[in-house]
């Protein structure tokens, strides 16, 4: 799919407004108001992209992002100096009993008691989204209610009603449920879902949206089958709603926000992309997920002439690619991405494709090449011509190749470049089956172990 131009907005004070949606070529705008007539959509005043949309407009709204890539990274080697420290207070406490050298389920798993310590989780991240806090310092919100019968106007106990307030929140489920929402599911700024202790799914409609906002920890759910909705009207706040053209039906869409962490999720088989991250957005890790059957699976960067999203940096770690992919796992745009101990089982076309000059940082992977010799290949540079690729700085330090896999490197090997493309210390690839073995939504039960 070619990359959509996917939303715009204008602000509120003390809230980012959602406000628009994806479709193709077209950018949503919309009328706002806190009074809008809920049964009249305001399309006279909806306009594409080629009348309102202004990119300059973007980034000042992106108001926590990392501006500096580089300092981004001077910031790594102390977080690993960190984690040490925190890895030997973590055997004291016998923490480490069922440890498998992943340092996110390492920090929070085997601790029997986890449910009494749910909040833990934001202290354990690591990469590009390790200071993603989520809710961590609102209240505990318990969703009772599956259902999302009304985007407008939400009911208490459902999950839309708990994304959309206005402060910091904790989200857990009282029960297993499959939610199947109308619209898409609108994220507010510092919001945690966590799925942990029940079986959540998020199906056979619309999926989450995280725009404009920072601080979003989405862990331990499944979503998939996701469908394209919009031309409705959707709540993004207490105080607004709005309404939404056509989005694409991505699981997970980030546009222009900024400290997210994608946890421990399982997706497969959605409309679009399973995680897309577009226009601006940085500060992100996608960590110990399971994805299978699906084409496009993951786009980093809006298009090959969005420069704005040269400040990206994606930390991609833990994960398992599983059954049925075919391609973009990810496909990179401009920006700085860590590709580091995932386990990478079945792909059709290739692994890692990219434009635009991004630089790819790969290290401690593992890559599983299928049966098709004409399939080998982990990378694809899109649609340029090599004597411009040749000068990308794509690296391969450390994987594993099997099965006739093979990585294409490129570039002089700058060192500035691949520092603001490390966010953290690589494993032995050898270790790839033990730390991604459990990637995906956990069976976690109070009182044991996850």
């Amino acid at each position: 799919m070619a990359v959509s131009v996917k939303r715009s907005f204008s602000a509120l004070p003390l809230l980012f407004l959602f406000l628009f949606g994806a479709s193709i070529p077209t950018v949503r705008t919309l009328s706002t108001s806190s009074n809008v007539d809920t049964n009249t959509p305001q399309s006279s005043n909806i306009s594409t992209m080629a009348t309102r949309y202004r990119p300059e407009e973007v980034d000042p709204l992106n108001e926590h992002a990392v501006a500096d890539p580089e300092a981004a990274a001077a910031e790594v080697e102390t977080i690993i100096d960190m984690n040490v420290r925190n890895a030997t207070e973590r055997r004291k406490l016998g923490f480490f009993s069922c440890g498998t050298g992943n340092p996110i389920d390492d920090c929070w798993r085997c601790d029997p008691n986890w449910h009494k310590r749910r909040k833990r989780l934001a202290e354990c991240g690591i990469g590009f989204g390790r200071n993603a806090i989520g809710g961590r310092d609102g209240r505990f919100y318990v969703v009772t209610d599956h259902t999302d019968d009304d985007p407008v106007n939400p009911k208490p106990g459902t999950l839309r009603h708990a994304v959309i307030q206005d402060y910091p929140l904790w989200i857990v489920f009282k029960s297993d449920m499959v939610i199947k929402l109308k619209q898409e599911l609108i994220m507010n700024s510092f919001k945690t879902i966590d799925g942990r202790g029940a079986n959540v799914h998020i199906a056979n409609g619309a999926c989450i949206t995280i725009q404009f906002v920072t601080n979003v920890i989405i862990h331990g759910l499944h979503i998939h089958d996701c469908k394209p909705t919009g031309n409705a009207m959707v709540r993004s706040s207490p105080s607004h709603f709005g309404w939404r053209t056509m989005a694409d039906g991505d699981a997970i869409s980030i546009f222009g926000s900024s400290h997210i962490w994608i946890d421990h999720n399982s997706l497969s088989n959605c409309a679009d992309g399973l995680v897309d991250a577009v226009m601006g957005s940085t500060a992100i890790t996608i960590s110990n997920n399971h994805l299978t059957h699906h084409n496009e699976v993951m786009l980093l960067g809006h298009s090959d002439s969005y420069t704005r999203d040269k400040q990206m940096q994606v930390t991609i770690a833990y994960n398992h690619f599983g059954k049925g992919l075919v391609q973009r796992m990810p496909r990179c745009r401009h920006g700085y991405f860590h590709v580091v101990n995932n386990d990478y089982t079945h792909w059709e076309m290739y692994a890692i494709g990219g434009s635009a000059n991004p630089t790819i940082n790969s290290q401690g992977n593992r890559y599983a090449a299928p049966m098709d010799p004409f399939a080998k290949e982990v990378t694809k540079r899109v649609e340029t011509a090599e004597s411009e690729w040749k000068n990308w700085n794509w690296r391969s330090e450390g994987d594993m190749l099997v099965n006739g896999a093979y990585f294409t490197p490129s570039g002089a090997g700058a060192s500035a470049s691949y520092a603001r493309a490390s966010s953290l210390g690589a494993k032995s690839s050898s270790m790839v089956r033990a730390m991604t073995i459990n990637a995906g939504s956990l069976p976690c039960r109070r009182g044991r172990q996850c």
